[in-house]
């Protein structure tokens, strides 16, 4: 099977991914990850002004599968979430690098980028 990894993101190997634009990160989990995940029903979010630290946990996401944390690629201060997905979870089955995007973070150290995986790095992973 194939998954989309959008070229223009960075990733974490717990599947989560990053897209940056004008000093914002957009921050979702992958397609990979909505796949495994099957049905999404439920998911947890920080609160907008919450402080992230990389590779920390920030939600919760919950399918008809398993529960499982969802980490933080970059750190920051959660500037938006996506609050659609309180009443249209399955947007991150749907969608997940589009309309189920999870977070914006205003990044507090763009050099963290670095440390993510590229897309080729995380297509080897998945593969």
């Amino acid at each position: 099977m194939s998954f989309q990894v959008p070229d223009d993101c960075r990733y974490l190997e717990s599947h989560e991914w990053v897209r940056v634009d004008d000093g914002t990160a957009r921050v979702g989990i992958t397609d990979f990850a909505q796949d495994e995940l099957g049905d999404v029903v439920f998911v947890e979010l920080p609160d907008e002004g919450e402080e992230l630290t990389a590779g920390e946990e920030f939600g919760v996401v919950e399918s008809i599968k398993a529960v499982s944390d969802v980490y933080a690629p970059v750190s920051g201060t959660v500037a938006a979430i996506n609050e659609r997905l309180f009443d249209e979870p399955e947007l991150l089955n749907e969608a997940p690098f589009a309309d189920g995007w999870m977070l914006e973070v205003e990044l507090a150290d763009e050099g963290e980028l670095d440390d993510l995986l590229s897309p080729d790095e995380y297509r080897d992973q998945i593969a």
